[in-house]
């Protein structure tokens, strides 16, 4: 017996897995690597598990010196070394007289086990004991003539393949496959013919339809003159392993809700796209596609509905892409485009414009309800424009930042201006970050005036950042920044509670009630992470103690957490202000149905009133609606005492504006507050007041 060549490891299967005697591949300590199926069936255990155990633990006591010595002198020779033992399947068997054969193979020992009976009666057992093998084994046994039919099948192997055994008997090997297996087929059988042992992963279909994913190893059968006669397969099912492995393969580039490629397939095809441009000098574009008003529609009819625009907006996005161009989703509303192989570059410019058109049709959303946004889509060229990918998709989102800014639904494409631009957005994120660890936001207070006593019962808690070069910034200078830095939330929580705590401290300072109002998003209420419910309560706050000042949009919010968890704090003693109202798009039939207790007016009406104007009316018809559903009015804004006196005339509740005073810290409203009442126009005055021109 020879030792195996150089891979003989590898190659065990091929040349030992079906032979009649037991073949092994030990290691040193003669922990089993690899054994054949007669082998595995001798010691009565699992071919696939063979690893897991030691020949030597097969050997009978009374053997185990004479093993180890013939397994030191195997593994120093490249012949073979014999050796009679007896082997025990367990300690207290009889046991099976064998010759062992072995020697050493690419630092393993190559073992041949033989039974130790007579040459007859050895062949005799051996066959009977190979077809037993046979019939039962786990894995298929396929053996084909030379014109590719069945000639032989193990009962396995037609069990895989759903037919009867004898169904087997003359099937052509083609009329399993599809016609990828029949070309990959086509393309080894001359391998075949030249004695070339054959592994493949094959799919072959079952008969019913169903895949069948298999690893086979052939070897071809020759007679005494060399003549191909066929081969001998051993076939093992894959299917389960290989739809694992396509399973985890989609999950790894495919966006599991729109099934569109994900950022990692994207960024491979651009790598590959860009490659074949450069090599073809060519060019491609980059589209970078935000969905314009999205948050809205996730914050009013929750992220379900959200989800199902999204799903639409990739099919009508997908429509407008040639066969050659990628579509892929890298975010939550944000999607890319890569289309390469163009002749102009107003080819990308016409599917750009038609991105634009098809976002801006009504999307349908269950209930009967539409959804509409638009998209801003930036477009950046390679090469012109970037020299890598990581560029170049840059450049497009700052195209596209570019567009939004420019108001939305409209495409831009890349200038060297935007890279400022891009740069000072990344500062302004750092900035805040830096500054939402280091406490740099602070909260000013604009007093809240009742109309009728003067007193300032209250007031509004407005955000300002105290930046360490710039001074004392007002929202309108942070506000988008923080909200696309993903600091916004945190800001917000840590303003509430400062709110909470000062609002506090005012009524124990003063010795009567006082109210903070304290602007409050839709995503803070859908996010109970900052624990609000339990720290309000905790601060055993008297009732009516703060206000949640939210936005008239809030009221098409759909059913579900945002009301439930604004009503628990209705519950705690918390008021609710619809601000800006007027401004928003809410039927006047949905006031009724949640619990709100003011209504503010918004600063565009207040700004332009006068004796006869229409902004008077409209004040007067929100305050007149207002009172008839029992809510009280504030008015936002007021700066002149002629604005005063016409909202007071008009019975307006509360007011607050530069007319009293502009937000101050704390300490200074304080100050206002203990001063007492302000003096207020009389009703008789607004009367006199002088209409416009």
């Amino acid at each position: 017996m020879q030792a195996p060549a150089s891979g003989g490891r590898e190659r065990f299967d091929e040349l030992y897995l079906l032979a009649p005697v037991g073949v092994f591949l030990l290691a040193e300590d003669a922990t089993i690597l690899q054994a054949n199926l007669a082998g595995a069936g001798l010691l009565g255990i699992e071919r696939a598990s063979a690893g897991r155990a030691c020949f030597r633990s097969y050997v009978a006591q009374r053997f185990l010196v004479d093993f180890d010595a013939f397994v030191a002198r195997a593994l120093a020779s490249r012949e073979p070394v014999r050796c009679g033992v007896q082997l025990q399947r367990d300690r207290g068997d009889r046991g099976v007289p064998v010759t062992l054969l072995g020697c050493a193979a690419a630092g393993a020992l190559h073992l041949t086990v033989e039974p130790a009976a007579g040459r007859l009666a050895a062949l005799e057992q051996s066959e009977e004991r190979f077809r037993r093998i046979v019939q039962t084994a786990r894995e298929g046994i396929w053996e084909f003539d030379a014109a590719a039919r069945t000639s032989f099948a193990n009962p396995r192997m037609a069990e895989m393949l759903g037919y009867p055994v004898e169904a087997m008997a003359g099937r052509p090997l083609m009329s399993f496959l599809d016609a990828e297996g029949r070309s990959l087929l086509e393309r080894n059988i001359v391998r075949q013919q030249e004695g070339m042992p054959g592994r493949h992963e094959l799919k072959f279909m079952r008969s019913d339809g169903s895949a069948l994913w298999v690893h086979l190893t052939a070897n071809a059968l020759f007679d005494a003159d060399g003549g191909f006669l066929g081969a001998l397969a051993l076939v093992s099912d894959i299917t389960e392993h290989r739809e694992s492995a396509e399973l985890a393969w989609q999950q790894a580039n495919f966006d599991a809700l729109t099934g569109l490629p994900n950022r990692n397939m994207f960024q491979e095809r651009l790598h590959q796209e860009m490659k074949k441009a450069r090599r073809e000098r060519g060019f491609l574009a980059l589209l970078f596609i935000d969905l314009d008003q999205f948050k809205q529609i996730n914050d009013r009819h929750g992220h379900q509905q959200g989800d199902a625009l999204l799903v639409q907006a990739a099919a009508r996005l997908g429509a407008c892409m040639r066969a050659t161009d990628t579509l892929a989703r890298i975010g939550g509303d944000e999607f890319v485009a890569i289309l390469p192989g163009l002749g102009h570059v107003q080819d990308a410019e016409r599917v750009a414009q038609d991105i634009v058109a098809v976002l801006q049709r009504p999307f349908e959303l269950a209930g009967g309800e539409q959804g509409n946004i638009s998209g801003s889509v930036g477009i950046a060229l390679y090469p012109s424009d970037a020299a890598d990918a990581e560029e170049l998709l840059r450049h497009a989102d700052q195209a596209m930042y570019a567009a939004k800014n420019s108001g939305r639904n409209r495409y831009t494409y890349f200038t060297d201006d935007m890279q400022s631009a891009a740069q000072q957005r990344a500062r302004l994120a750092l900035d805040l970050r830096r500054a939402a660890a280091n406490d740099e936001f602070e909260l000013h207070y604009q007093p809240i005036v009742n109309l009728k006593t003067g007193v300032i019962e209250r007031a509004e808690a407005l955000l300002r950042w105290r930046h360490p070069e710039r001074g004392l910034l007002n929202p309108a200078d942070f506000i988008a920044g923080a909200e696309s830095s993903g600091v916004l939330l945190e800001i917000g929580d840590r303003a509430f509670r400062q709110a909470a705590d000062q609002v506090l401290a005012w009524q124990r300072a003063i010795g009567r009630p006082f109210q903070v109002t304290v602007n409050v998003t839709s995503a803070q209420l859908r996010d109970e992470a900052h624990g609000w419910l339990g720290y309000v309560e905790s601060l055993h706050l008297p009732p009516r103690s703060l206000v949640a000042d939210v936005s008239e949009d809030i009221l098409n919010e759909p059913a579900g957490h945002v009301f439930e968890r604004l009503g628990r704090l209705h519950a705690l003693g918390m008021q609710v202000a619809l601000d800006d109202f007027g401004t928003g798009h809410s039927a006047l039939a949905q006031l009724q149905q949640f619990d709100i207790d003011y209504l503010k007016i918004d600063r565009s009406f207040v700004g332009g009133l006068a004796g006869d104007s229409g902004n008077l009316a409209m004040c007067e018809a929100i305050i007149l609606l207002a009172h008839k559903l029992g809510l009280e009015v504030v008015a936002e804004g007021v700066e002149t005492e002629a604005q005063l006196a016409l909202l007071k005339a008009a019975g307006c509740d509360l007011a607050q504006g530069y007319v009293f005073a502009r937000p101050v810290p704390a300490d200074e409203l304080l100050a206002l507050a203990r001063r007492g009442t302000l003096a207020l126009p009389s009703a008789s005055s607004a009367a006199k007041l002088p209409g416009p021109g």
